[in-house]
């Protein structure tokens, strides 16, 4: 829970493991090429962001990230509806899925530069790439976790298969889907910077390469941060989105049922 006295341990706890870090650092004398200090860290993060270098380069991985993330959601949603309601795709086509998902990334990101060569595209298509298989098993779970025996009461009911889907299967997956949403969101953004690894013009991936070249420890570590503080930030931001779409679920409410819910509130 979002208490002051919970804000104010996680606060403390974080200065706590900086000054823990500064203090071994500097205390066993560990070269900055190795381990940096957080002090030189945070001047490195200050001269990025103050001479515009980690700003340009922000924009350009969240581009790949939100366009990734984006093709993801679509091509996933639309695979996962497919297979769950076919059970003939299902068994043909979900063990190659499974094959291509076991292959690594990182291998695929030199043919991805290739294919679709270093500019957005081939970022845009890493991090869809890396995302689509948490996201579309998911919905595959959610559709096909509708109870039968409402299914069977509303085909009773002359409901057709498409009035089963959007009243019952979907809001019914939701849950689902949106726990895939917080995770492919993440996925996403790692595809983006594997791929600005491989070959890119910008991008935080790319900016990482270019220090580790020049032995800058401190920037890496900085840009690993701001990498940290933004795979948070666009977690919560699908957290806080899922909240407000299962407005309706009890998980949401704390775990309490709606009858429960309604006492309290009287």
């Amino acid at each position: 829970m979002n208490t002051p006295r919970n804000i104010a341990i996680s606060i403390a706890i974080l200065i706590g493991t900086f000054a823990a870090w500064e203090g071994l650092a500097r205390g066993l004398n560990v070269p900055a090429f190795i381990l940096p200090p957080p002090s030189n860290v945070t001047m490195a993060l200050y001269r990025g962001f103050a001479n515009g270098l980690y700003l340009s380069n922000l924009y350009a991985t969240l581009a790949s990230t939100f366009l990734g993330f984006l093709l993801a959601c679509v091509i996933a949603f639309a695979f996962g509806v497919f297979v769950a309601l076919n059970r003939k795709v299902e068994y043909f086509l979900y063990p190659y899925i499974v094959m291509f998902q076991s292959m690594p990334k990182v291998a695929l990101a030199p043919l991805m530069i290739i294919w679709f060569g270093i500019g957005l595209s081939s970022k845009v298509v890493s991090a869809a790439t890396v995302a689509f298989f948490p996201l579309m098993v998911n919905t595959i779970v959610g559709l096909k976790s509708a109870d039968e025996d409402r299914v069977n009461l509303m085909r009773s009911l002359a409901a057709s298969e498409r009035q089963i889907f959007w009243m019952l299967r979907l809001p019914g997956a939701l849950p689902f889907i949106m726990a895939g949403l917080e995770v492919a969101i993440v996925l996403s953004l790692i595809g983006a910077i594997v791929a600005e690894f491989v070959g890119a013009q910008s991008g935080l991936g790319m900016l990482i390469q270019s220090m580790n070249f020049t032995f800058d420890v401190a920037g890496q570590f900085s840009v690993l941060l701001v990498l940290s503080f933004l795979g948070l930030v666009l977690n919560r931001a699908i957290a806080i989105l899922r909240r407000r779409i299962l407005f309706w679920s009890p998980a949401e409410r704390g775990g309490l049922e709606p009858a429960q819910a309604k006492g309290d509130a009287a």
